[in-house]
């Protein structure tokens, strides 16, 4: 049964998720969606340094946006600011420095982002972690988990007091298709029992996120939520976490301006709030985040159940 869904999801894949996929898609897409000024509203990107995310920071700082990078590196992620800033010639791009996978250091970074700034319009979560060896962080969590789930959900969390006050808030988060193959699970969070596969954790981290946009969309009705899986893109990121899927399906890719396409049309387009908040999206399209045959649906009392551990877990790192 698992080779059957893999192969239905691969199949999907090949079709929808390729660089001819995005040609074929776009072919619908309406052009003025995106003929838009953002100049005054602040954006917050993670991963903003590289692929997908550099993408859509470029795209937003064309059209006026202020842009905070939020990087783990900060000699790539100064480099990136330069490059942003000599194609648009937008220099209110800020560069911040924060590892994800460092529960403390995100609660820190949120708190010290709500005092120094007044507003903060969308928050885009695109950056992630695919480690295909089981390795914890200094607090002894599982690197994948802490990055692609705590980490976000600290930081959404916490900033959603300071979206609220802002005009029109959106938070995206950049999933992955591999979500369609998972379904939610509540226990061995860290993946400390089995056999560690980084590939179908990731996935899992990846519905993980799916789950916290549709419980947060219900929490939260004044902020945007969306969710969108941005298709096989051609980044360092899957080059490096996937080598052989990499050499093989090269040729096939979506560029990172491809793969951020639909980041930029949830976080700047009319067109995108007019859907309802908490779906999941693909081509700038509202789409099922579940296969046919939807076995991988999870009752709504295990998405909450989900979401306090996340809580109980967030507040054991919360600063005193």
């Amino acid at each position: 049964m698992s080779l059957y869904r893999n192969s239905i999801w691969f199949l999907k894949g090949i079709h929808e998720y390729t660089r001819k996929g995005f040609e074929n898609a776009a072919k619908r897409f309406v052009e003025k969606d995106l003929d838009v000024s953002v100049a005054g509203r602040s954006f917050m990107i993670t991963g903003a340094n590289s692929g997908i995310g550099k993408a859509a920071a470029i795209a937003i700082a064309k059209r006026g946006g202020v842009v905070h990078m939020v990087c783990r590196n900060k000699d790539k992620a100064e480099e990136a600011r330069g490059d942003i800033i000599k194609e648009t010639a937008n220099r209110e791009i800020h560069v911040h420095i924060l590892d994800l996978s460092e529960p403390r250091k995100v609660w820190e970074f949120a708190e010290a982002f709500k005092k120094k700034y007044k507003s903060l319009n969308v928050l885009i979560n695109n950056a992630g972690c695919m480690v295909n060896q089981r390795e914890v962080n200094s607090d002894g969590l599982e690197k994948n988990f802490s990055s692609n789930t705590l980490g976000v959900y600290i930081l959404t969390k916490n900033l959603i007091p300071l979206l609220e006050k802002s005009s029109d808030p959106r938070v995206i988060t950049v999933s992955s298709g591999g979500m369609l193959v998972q379904k939610l699970r509540t226990g061995n969070l860290q993946s400390e029992r089995g056999q560690f596969d980084g590939t179908k954790v990731y996935a899992q981290n990846k519905r993980q996120q799916v789950v916290m946009t549709e419980q947060w969309a219900k929490m939260h009705s004044t902020i945007h939520f969306s969710v969108m899986h941005p298709g096989w893109a051609d980044t360092a990121a899957v080059a490096a976490a996937m080598p052989d899927f990499y050499r093989s399906m090269q040729d096939k890719l979506r560029s990172p301006e491809q793969g951020a396409d639909t980041v930029v049309w949830l976080a700047a387009s009319e067109a995108a709030v007019a859907k309802p908040s908490g779906r999941f999206f693909q081509d700038r399209r509202m789409i099922s985040s579940h296969l046919p045959l939807a076995w991988t649906r999870s009752p709504q009392d295990r998405d909450q159940k989900f979401m306090v551990l996340l809580e109980e877990m967030a507040k054991t790192f919360q600063p005193h």
